[in-house]
């Protein structure tokens, strides 16, 4: 009786445990997330902000949210099917250029036109953020997108020195987009399009005779040892500039708890664009002075060979403005848009 009766009192006890057990079974429940992407963790990206984007989150969200970093293509596929891993939920996150699928983004495409884009990377990636919270919810609709952003102008690398349109032909040059291989070959050039950790191999077998990127690229592909002329296109706009995108899988963002949720959410839109120009902008300054150390040959073109190019690739916009009316889009408000946006955030940023 008394060992029933010591049972009997120690069964609320009992009882009540599950529900003092709860708050730290919440407290425990924890998401990870696997991040994929192109380029080895030495790239500036990867190393500058998606790998500190990454560690931010765990942070903030008390480590609750694990994220687990796959350079390299290490999960599989090729850059390009990196926005359909996101989708089908094969990774968490990536991070891709929407150029690696041409005609898919169509609205997207503003800021790859010819001449249209800043030659900062803040600039155009504070304008793009804007542009898609505006213009591009329909366009990237089966994935959460964290953060949308341009880098800076890109540069011609190339085994000669390129100052003039007529240098250009026959050079065979790797481009990044459909848009950037479409003025390429409007200014004469031979345009082959390769996703970027190709071109060292390209460059090597001599596929290539150059590749269109900007300086942040550089040391992570080791185009500086590959080719020993750099040619900028000067001031704003520049020549081109390609998007980038951090996506997340809808459905897994869609099943984390709210409080979780929110931490992703404080670290997307406008704070992560920004953050992802920085490694253009500031490496940019960095990369081109230990490629002058190193002997490289840097020039720019003139301002009046500026205004030959702009001329030259000008087809490339119409055409981009007829192939839009074919697909019902308004190709004409949106490039007014895109050039309005970065026009501002170029005077905001002085």
């Amino acid at each position: 009786m008394i060992r029933r009766r010591n049972l009997l009192h120690a069964l609320p006890g009992l009882l009540a445990a599950p529900a003092l057990l709860r708050p730290s079974d919440a407290r425990a429940q924890e998401v990870t997330l696997r991040m994929h992407h192109f380029l080895p963790p030495i790239g500036n990206v990867p190393r500058y902000f998606l790998t500190p984007w990454a560690r931010k989150v765990e942070k903030e969200s008390d480590n609750r949210i694990k994220v687990q970093v796959f350079p390299s293509m290490q999960l599989g596929g090729a850059p390009a099917q990196l926005y359909d891993q996101a989708r089908d939920g094969v990774a968490d996150l990536i991070w891709t250029l929407p150029g690696y699928t041409p005609n898919r983004f169509p609205r997207l495409e503003a800021f790859e036109l010819p001449f249209v884009a800043d030659s900062r990377a803040s600039v155009n990636s504070r304008a793009l953020q804007a542009f898609a919270e505006q213009h591009l919810a329909e366009e990237l609709r089966e994935v959460h997108p964290i953060a949308v952003w341009a880098h800076d102008g890109g540069l011609i690398h190339a085994n000669r020195a390129v100052a003039t349109m007529e240098d250009l032909r026959g050079l065979k040059l790797r481009f990044p987009t459909r848009l950037a291989g479409e003025a390429l070959r409007a200014l004469g050039a031979a345009p082959i399009g390769m996703p970027v950790p190709q071109v060292p191999e390209a460059l090597s077998q001599r596929v290539l005779d150059g590749a269109v990127v900007p300086w942040e690229v550089v040391p992570s592909i080791k185009l500086h040892e590959l080719v020993r002329f750099h040619t900028a296109i000067p001031g704003t706009p520049t020549f081109y500039s390609a998007t980038n995108i951090l996506a997340m899988n809808r459905a897994k963002y869609e099943s984390m708890p709210a409080e979780l949720r929110k931490v992703i959410d404080d670290n997307s839109g406008m704070p992560a664009a920004l953050a992802a120009a920085a490694p253009y902008d500031d490496q940019a300054r960095v990369v081109e002075e230990m490629v002058r150390r190193r002997g490289n040959q840097i020039s720019a073109i003139t301002e009046a060979e500026k205004k030959r190019w702009m001329e030259a690739t000008q087809p490339v916009i119409d055409s981009w403005l007829n192939s839009m009316k074919d697909k019902n889009i308004d190709g004409a408000a949106l490039l007014a848009s895109a050039r309005a946006l970065i026009a501002q955030h170029a005077s905001a940023a002085g």
